[in-house]
């Protein structure tokens, strides 16, 4: 790359949809010449991309803000929290820009404006899958933009609008390119995965011959048909969501549902605007079993809600005990601004709050043991992520990357294995979160 090349520093933040985002205005930033450089010294303007939607969130983008100011000056800001600018003016009057989140357009012409382009056609290379953050070996993978649902914790539909699903045959090309490039495993995310296609009245587009409707189990026959792992996250748990556990048992798509249930008492779940019908979501998961026995479940809970009493709580735990989730993320409630959730009655101390989470997640700690000890003597099918010392750090099926538990193979590096590759291990110990095993070979 030519020495005179403009420099753009990036910094990163947020959740795989912002990700994606991040990923995009990267590889338009390469396709028009500017050269990507990992410090702030080198870096001609930086472009800082912003999470917004919990408190803590909001602090860590205004310290990324901050830090890029005090290290390079230039700086333009994009991403959730842009579309609560005047927090960002009110700490930082001299950023160049602030757009919101996927508002490429903005962000590319305040980098033209501070930092004219210089493209050279015969030295600025772009893959066709366009520049990852991840890792080589997997991708994350947006379908849609934006929600229709008004859960009342939550601001994404006011940073984000309401639902906007990308035509399938957009979504398969880009699949297959990016596993033409390498990838191994596709994240598909959005805010809503399962609502995907219901804004466009799951219209048909053609794609290798076939026509796919707009709709996530079409999407997931597509993506079955390139050969690689595909992993669901967000997942709401309608009724249609029934119609892809074949698909998993099948072995098409991997058999994994990330599913924020939220809470699992009915009152709390009215109050959060969630879906309440808790005894339908325990029927729904018994008859996934059912279908494919190797599926895992993954999920999210707030504990600490606006008037969530100790019965509530109670709710939660026997629900937790009785579906034996494989993997489970849990936060305590804290205040988003312009969240609905904020004018509710009968907010729970924090000394309270935390007392439950830390009660949830004894719980929940005990059932991934036990579920993970289960393991022990199987065989998995993992793909390796890197290679530590004499180790290989690998997932199984049942693990998204950065997430969930990992699978640490202990003669990975004996075995030549590479980040990237496919490997059957044998499982020979567990504890909370992972698995301990070593590479098992034929008879």
């Amino acid at each position: 790359m030519s020495l005179s090349q403009p420099k753009v520093g990036f910094v990163s933040l947020g959740c795989p949809k912002a990700l994606v985002d991040s990923e995009r205005i990267l590889t338009q930033l390469k396709v028009e010449g500017y050269d990507l450089v990992p410090n702030y010294d080198d870096a001609d303007v930086v472009v800082v991309n912003t999470c917004g939607f919990i408190d803590s969130a909001v602090a860590e983008s205004l310290d990324a803000i901050g830090e890029a100011m005090a290290e390079n000056g230039k700086v333009i800001v994009t991403g959730c929290l842009g579309k609560r600018s005047e927090v960002i003016r009110e700490a930082y009057p001299d950023v160049l820009s602030i757009s919101g989140p996927q508002d490429y357009a903005s962000v590319m012409d305040a980098v033209h404006t501070a930092l004219p382009p210089k493209h050279d056609p015969f030295i600025d290379l772009v893959p066709d899958y366009g520049l990852k953050l991840t890792p080589k070996h997997y991708a994350y993978l947006k379908i849609s933009e934006g929600c229709n649902h008004r859960c009342s914790f939550c601001i994404i539909p006011s940073m984000r609008g309401d639902l906007v699903s990308r035509p399938v045959d957009q979504v398969l090309r880009e699949a297959e390119k990016l596993v033409m490039g390498g990838v191994k495993e596709l994240l598909v995310v959005s805010q809503d995965t399962s609502a995907y296609g219901v804004d466009v009245k799951y219209a048909e587009r053609e794609w290798h011959g076939k026509a796919y409707a707009t709709r996530m189990k079409a999407l997931c026959e597509g993506l079955g048909e390139l050969g690689v792992w595909t992993r669901l996250h967000y997942v709401y748990p309608y009724p249609h969501v029934d119609d892809i556990i074949p698909l998993m048992a099948e072995g098409k798509i991997l058999p994994y549902l990330d599913i924020p249930f939220q809470h699992a008492s009915p009152r709390i779940l009215k109050l959060m605007k969630r879906p309440g019908a808790i005894d339908k979501t325990r029927e729904r998961i018994a008859r996934w079993r059912d279908i494919c026995p190797d599926i895992t479940l993954r999920s999210t809970f707030i504990v600490g809600f606006p008037g969530e009493t100790e019965d509530d709580f109670e709710e939660l735990l026997d629900f937790i005990e009785e579906v034996r989730l494989d993997r489970v993320g849990a936060f305590t409630y804290s205040p988003v601004e312009g969240a609905a959730a904020n004018a509710l009655p009968d907010s729970v101390p924090e000394e309270v709050k935390q007392e439950r989470l830390a009660r949830f997640m004894e719980l929940q700690a005990q059932i991934s043991e036990e579920k993970l000890a289960d393991k022990v003597g199987t065989t998995q099918r993992c793909l390796v992520d890197a290679i530590d010392g004499e180790l290989a750090i690998a997932r199984s099926m049942a693990d998204a990357p950065e997430i969930d538990g990992l699978v640490q193979i202990q003669d990975g590096r004996d075995a030549g294995l590479k980040p990237g590759a496919f490997v059957d291990v044998e499982i020979m110990g567990s504890d909370e979160h992972d698995l301990f095993g070593e590479v098992a070979y034929d008879d």
